[in-house]
Formats: C-alpha cells, sequence, structure tokens
C-alpha cells in the first residue's frame, strides 16, 4: 500500500518536470503536504506558484486527496533538512547540525559534510579532530547551517588595532596612501 506521500509524489513529479526543478523531498505532516522543490541556480516565486497551482490541480482532478488537506510548495531554503541519503550527497562541503538516537555517543554533531552514501554520511568536524562517519539509520534530526559572512556597516571606520596605537605619527606604507612626489625646483623655476 502507497503512503499519501507516494501518491503525491506520483502528481508532483511530472509537474517539475515540466517546469524545470527537481523535487528536493515531500512530506506529510497532519493533512498538511509539503512538497519543496529545488534547482541548481535557485527557484523563483513564480515557478513556485505556478507549481502550486498545477499540483493543487492535480490532486483535486485524482479524488484521493482530503478536501480539507492543505497543499505547501516551497523551496528548501537556505537551511534545509537533510532526510535522505541523496540528500546528504547534495551537502556534501556544507556545513551542518546533526541529532543522533539515544544511546549513541556524542549525539549532537556540528561540522562540514565531508563524504555521503546511501548508508552513511562522513562529518569533519570544526575542532580538527578525527572525521566521525554515522549510520544514516542513527540520525534523528539534520539540517544544512547557513554561515552569514560578515563586512563592516559602509561608512564605518576602521578599527585600528591596539598594536599599532603608538602614538607614532609616521606614514605607514602597509595602511596610510603615499603622499606625491614634490616637484623638482629646476622644473618649477623654468616653467615660472
Amino acid at each position: 500500500m502507497s503512503t499519501t506521500a507516494d501518491r503525491l509524489a506520483r502528481l508532483v513529479t511530472p509537474v517539475a518536470d515540466d517546469l524545470g526543478v527537481t523535487v528536493y523531498d515531500i512530506e506529510d505532516s497532519s493533512g498538511t503536504m509539503r512538497v519543496l522543490l529545488a534547482r541548481p541556480d535557485g527557484i523563483d516565486v513564480d515557478t513556485l506558484a505556478d507549481a502550486s497551482r498545477r499540483i493543487s490541480r492535480a490532486m483535486d482532478e485524482d479524488g484521493s486527496f482530503a478536501s480539507a488537506a492543505v497543499l505547501e510548495v516551497s523551496s528548501p531554503g537556505l537551511e534545509r533538512k537533510l532526510r535522505t541519503a541523496a540528500h546528504f550527497l547534495g551537502a556534501v562541503g556544507e556545513q551542518v547540525k546533526i541529532k543522533l538516537a539515544p544511546g549513541v555517543a556524542d549525539r549532537r554533531i556540528d561540522g562540514v559534510v565531508a563524504a555521503a552514501d546511501d548508508r552513511t554520511v562522513t562529518v569533519a568536524t570544526p575542532d580538527g579532530g578525527p572525521d566521525r562517519t554515522l549510520l544514516l539509520a542513527d540520525i534523528t534530526s539534520a539540517h544544512t547551517v547557513f554561515v552569514w559572512e560578515t563586512t563592516p556597516k559602509p561608512g564605518t571606520k576602521r578599527t585600528v588595532p591596539a598594536s599599532d596605537r603608538s602614538g607614532d605619527a609616521r606614514p605607514r606604507p602597509d595602511r596610510d596612501p603615499q603622499p606625491a612626489e614634490p616637484a623638482d625646483p629646476a622644473e618649477t623655476e623654468a616653467t615660472a
């Protein structure tokens, strides 16, 4: 017997193929059918809206979905859930947070996915310790972590490190612009 998510996948796949997107995940959670669509260069709101209309129409025509079911169509987002081997394989090189089942040592793992296959995922930890190879069956939840790059606000002054605050007013070639070379006195007198 097929699950609701399996039945929905049969309706979603042709729509996704027609729109040039991939089905990242399908979840059925308490009457909410969540369809996550992705595209390598990102997916726009218009494509998601079009997919939502088409999937909703297909669900109505199929007739096997409860009329009270709620359909949500979106992208996986910057911090996306990792539930399948394909998800972990697609996250190689990305920062992740993983929670393991009770009874497994060090239940919370933060790091970068170094490798993945159909049964395991290997995570490089930030502390430089040995990589951890985990069984997918031991993972209770996992998601990618978006790392924001910090940039100074426009118009803010550069902070001078304490080591540079010596009171020495001499120009510093490593950070101060160089003054223009003075003109040759003989040249300035000849043109005057």
